[in-house]
């Protein structure tokens, strides 16, 4: 097996590593809550969400909803202050579909966080169905407007049909294709977000949909670890007729398998995830984020020749 590329001690193009190159320090993710809701959740799509995301639309770390977006970013500098002297961020409008609303009120909200001198790069987590031509005009006005970056992310979690329909998320893969290539043609760099251990996948069905995401025009990859979190469908669809999840040692083999697979200029922005641990019911294992990472460092040491950096 070959030796993977290292970009400063790790063996993939990490987050990390790209905005130390881009903006010469390090930048930190501040999740923001727009006061969003979602089309999967007020009948205008379906109700009820996708069925693994929670109560706060994915957006369980993110700041008070009830705050203005600049309290909330103060909040969150707050918060990581005692942990990091970071000087530049990312606003990352993460709960439920942030560009699910009227395009006056995205243009305020996404405004009030630019125009913060210490906010780097706007990202906003969407669906594939809510990028209309209004929104991505949108988009590209404010970036050429601040002069800053603006990031989608894109949940696409599966390319395979049946499984969206299964996991009630009321978008096909194709609509997912349609939505990168748009973005594309208009200069938005792409997030696209992958869960890993959905249920009724198999790991070849897996590694076809990060094979096949990644030949897509997208900049970077997150790749999720499934949660069962309480208070979700599947969690009760789990209660009732449990479901296999991931093993810790399997899933850090199998993801190292597939950030081998992927082209070097992708980004990864994530490569496990950890649930809100109040929420966790399944994979306990995966609520020690660093005893993961490290694992999987070690994983790539043990493979190649390569000496990983593990987490204190």
């Amino acid at each position: 097996m070959n030796t993977p590329m290292c970009w400063d001690g790790k063996p993939y193009y990490s987050l990390d590593f790209y905005l130390k190159e881009t903006f010469g320090e390090k930048v930190y993710r501040l999740s923001l809550d727009g006061g969003f809701s979602c089309p999967n959740r007020d009948g205008t799509k379906g109700t009820g969400g996708c069925s693994f995301c929670g109560a706060g639309g994915s957006g369980d770390f993110a700041a008070d909803r009830g705050l203005s977006i600049p309290q909330q970013l103060l909040q969150a500098r707050k918060r990581i202050a005692a942990k990091t002297n970071a000087r530049r961020f990312i606003a990352y409008f993460q709960a439920y579909t942030n560009t699910y609303a009227d395009t006056g009120y995205l243009r305020t909200v996404f405004s009030e966080a630019l125009r913060e001198p210490q906010v780097a790069v706007l990202s906003v987590a969407t669906r594939a169905d809510c990028l209309g031509d209004e929104v991505l005009s949108l988009l590209c006005g404010l970036r050429e407007l601040y002069g800053k970056p603006v990031w989608v992310e894109l949940g696409v979690q599966s390319v395979f049909d049946a499984t969206l329909a299964q996991m009630n998320c009321g978008f096909s893969h194709a609509d997912c294709t349609r939505a990168v290539m748009r973005l594309h043609d208009h200069g938005i760099p792409v997030v696209a977000h992958l869960i890993l251990g959905l249920p009724g996948e198999t790991k070849e069905m897996m590694r076809t949909s990060v094979s096949r995401v990644s030949a897509l025009p997208v900049a970077g990859l997150k790749l999720q670890l499934l949660h069962v979190l309480a208070g979700t469908a599947l969690a009760a669809r789990y209660e009732t007729s449990p479901f296999p999840v991931f093993e810790m040692e399997e899933y850090c083999r199998f993801l190292v398998e597939c950030i081998e697979r992927l082209p070097p200029h992708i980004v990864l922005h994530r490569i496990t995830g950890d649930g809100p641990k109040r929420l966790l019911i399944a994979p306990g294992w995966s609520g020690d984020k660093k005893r993961v990472l490290n694992r999987i460092h070690r994983i790539f040491a043990e493979q190649h020749t390569w000496q990983g950096r593990l987490y204190d």
